[in-house]
């Protein structure tokens, strides 16, 4: 079992970005916003609280020479009871979150080897962003554990975004793998025992346009600030960042309008140029200070950041804005509380006219330098001024509005006295890291009861501990479908029975598989996974792996489910003897029921979390959310201690999918190409036959070079 102390052990999964534990690169692009300081932050204040035994913070190696070499170490320290851990995935490169899809089963693999390499199983995943949410919920049934997730920003609110600037549904899945996302999040959501937001905002006006959405399951707790960094101005010489700033202005003693962020469109950097520029009061109250990311040359941006940074000089250019506004080029991560004084010192005003802001993290670090703020009513700033009461909310795209505020602000004394007395007073009450942490672990002790991990030691069937490898193989269409090619594949096995497990994974109850096998003259599998990943026997015997089936019995709702579908055209329940106490199955007519993720949808709705699969068009199958073929073949994989990387998954329909993701080697047979496989096609590990049937099976033993490789160990050891 896993050792238990009275401390807690969290794991933390933030994938995306560049994450270290000094000198963040924030604004550096899209990926390195507000959540790479947020988890850094969190891991630190969390692992402060007397609770807490471990924390890893859990992201992706990068290993790249244009990036710093601090993201290739495996592992950081961030205090003595807090690190970060980067895990191996995918290309070496730095490459952006759009992109991390296809590599991300493979995350998942690395990462659930490294825990077991590990003295102690974590207590709970916490995911942050949908991409850690797809591992966090695999991660969390592999290991019986809850999920907590945060999401930070959702697809479902940027596609309603994108879509109102003009954007086709296209090319936003083009550009931004929204549909991969959009499901993960909805997985996450059936899946999570714990949603937490920082807002409320969050809660009804983003979660609110999910099918899973349950506001039961989740809690409003803001993050902290560190007060030691933020702080207001003292009594002494200007920051050396003023240097940076006042050589672009002929006026340097006038107040600072601040806008501090990346330059992204979303952000709405340009809209506040245009009101400045077209306001002469506001010119004359104030200068304005952009601080948009870092850049040395701005042709080698990305197109987005480049074109924002293109628009803010052209604009500053109509308006004739020279003297007035200040761009520097770069500043340091330890420069930014300074940025916020000097603003302060100036009596100037913070604003975050952003088009929506998640929560706003630089409205807090602002208030908490003593500089009152102006910002988007769209979003987490909502609850910072109602909480801090230090400043306006505006209508982002009203240029009037933020004229108004920030004149208000900056032309009274009193108000601005005021709003930044109640700022500094606000962030110490309500946004302090200490109560964070406090408020956060009263929430995780609630999810301890009920879980019942998988034990860490499982003693392998002694025909099964000295094979060096082993090929999983689907029955129907694989195996079977060619008698002279399943003859041929057989003999090789038994010529190499001292290095290979031999086993099926199949849709089929073990009842029916037995007896094709015994009809087709297929040995006796080592192992046999059975009714699509829901029941694991092994040997000659069928030992049945008790723990398996208790691990997949959670939150598993047959009943709910049958009365669900059970009034769905086109959905015919399959006769009694294919029906499992883990498996529904079902006909599916196409062309009168529901599509497959319209039912999916609907079961999400029902609030029940399982698994929906669909194979050959015409079937439909339901499981619990632990079971899976792929699940249950890396819990095989951790029993008989057989590398997933030594492990050959041989599929062919929409079941097989997660069998075949990650770090398996994987072939689909020729015969199968057209059917629901066809879209991994562009994955390194999964080799496309040419040959069909097992004639396609050995096809792929010569392409990996199986055999050649194997390494028998010693039956002696």
């Amino acid at each position: 079992m896993t050792q238990r102390s009275d401390g807690h052990y969290l794991l933390f999964l933030s994938i995306h970005g560049l994450i270290r534990g000094q000198d963040l690169e924030l604004g550096r692009d899209a990926d390195t916003g507000g959540q790479t300081k947020y988890v850094v932050d969190l891991a630190r204040a969390v692992a402060a609280h007397p609770g807490v035994e471990r924390i890893d913070l859990v992201t992706l190696r990068v290993d790249d020479p244009s990036v710093s070499g601090d993201y290739a170490v495996p592992v950081e320290p961030l205090s003595d009871k807090a690190r970060i851990i980067r895990i191996d995935a995918g290309p070496p490169e730095y490459i952006r979150k759009e992109q991390l899809w296809d590599h991300l089963d493979s995350f998942m693999d690395n990462l659930a080897d490294w825990l077991h390499k590990e003295p102690r199983m974590p207590d709970l995943v916490h995911s942050h962003y949908a991409d850690a949410g797809y591992v966090g919920v695999r991660l969390a049934h592999h290991l019986g554990i809850p999920l907590v997730h945060t999401g930070h920003s959702l697809g479902r609110d940027k596609r309603k975004r994108l879509l109102a600037r003009g954007l086709s549904r296209d090319d936003i899945e083009r550009t931004y793998n929204i549909g991969r996302r959009i499901d993960a999040e909805e997985e996450v959501l059936a899946n999570a025992e714990l949603v937490i937001t920082s807002t409320h905002n969050e809660i009804e006006q983003q979660y609110g346009l999910y099918n899973y959405y349950d506001p039961a399951r989740m809690a409003v707790i803001p993050p902290g600030t560190d007060l030691v960094q933020f702080h207001p101005p003292t009594n002494g010489k200007p920051p050396a960042f003023a240097s940076q700033v006042n050589r672009f202005l002929a006026d340097p003693d006038k107040p600072l309008i601040l806008a501090l962020s990346r330059p992204d469109e979303r952000k709405n950097i340009l809209t506040l140029i245009e009101a400045y520029g077209e306001s002469q009061p506001l010119r004359q109250a104030a200068n304005l200070l952009i601080v948009a990311g870092n850049r040395d040359d701005i042709r080698d941006m990305d197109s987005g950041a480049q074109r924002v940074m293109t628009n803010i000089l052209l604009l500053i250019d109509a308006h004739d804005l020279y003297g007035r506004v200040a761009v520097p080029k770069s500043h340091r991560a330890n420069e930014v509380p300074d940025i916020y004084r000097l603003a302060a010192a100036s009596a100037g005003v913070f604003i975050n006219p952003a088009l929506t802001e998640p929560f706003g993290l630089t409205l807090l670090e602002a208030a908490a330098s003593g500089l009152p703020v102006v910002a988007t009513e769209n979003g987490g700033p909502v609850d910072i001024i109602a909480n801090c009461r230090n400043g306006e909310l505006i209508d982002p795209l009203d240029k009037q509005a933020i004229t108004e505020a920030l004149l208000k602000l900056l032309r009274d004394d009193d108000t601005w006295s005021t709003a930044a007395r109640n700022g500094i007073e606000g962030v110490r009450s309500h946004y302090s890291w200490p109560a964070h942490a406090e408020a956060y672990l009263a929430k995780i002790r609630d999810l301890d009861t009920g879980y019942a991990p998988l034990p860490r030691e499982r003693k392998a069937p002694r025909t099964l501990r000295y094979r060096d490898r082993a090929i999983f193989s689907d029955l129907d269409q694989n195996l079977i479908g060619n008698p002279g090619a399943l003859k041929r594949f057989v003999e090789v096995m038994r010529e190499n029975r001292k290095c290979v497990a031999f086993g099926v994974a199949t849709g089929r109850r073990i009842d029916s598989a037995l007896a094709l096998m015994k009809k087709q003259g297929i040995p006796a599998p080592d192992v046999l996974i059975s009714s699509l990943g829901t029941r694991i026997h092994y040997g000659q015997s069928l030992d049945e792996d008790g723990h398996w089936a208790d691990h997949i019995d959670h939150d598993w709702n047959p009943q709910q489910v049958r009365r669900t579908l059970a009034e769905l055209p086109g959905l015919t329940p399959q006769s009694k003897n294919e029906q499992t106490p883990y498996k529904l199955s079902y006909y599916y007519d196409p062309q009168t029921a529901p599509s497959v993720e319209d039912i999916i949808a609907l079961l999400r709705q029902k609030e029940l979390t399982v698994n929906v699969m669909s194979s050959f068009g015409q079937f439909l199958d339901i499981v619990p959310s632990r079971a899976s073929k792929g699940q249950a073949l890396r819990y095989v994989s951790q029993r008989l201690s057989i590398p997933l990387e030594n492990i050959l998954a041989v599929g062919g329909s929409g079941g097989d999918e997660d069998m075949m993701r990650g770090n398996t080697l994987a072939v689909v047979v020729a015969n199968r190409h057209h059917e629901e496989l066809s879209q991994l096609v562009d994955q390194e590990r999964i080799y496309f036959a040419s040959k069909p049937h097992a004639f396609g099976i050995l096809e792929a033993i010569d392409h990996y070079d199986f055999f050649n490789a194997c390494n028998v160990p010693r039956e002696d050891v």
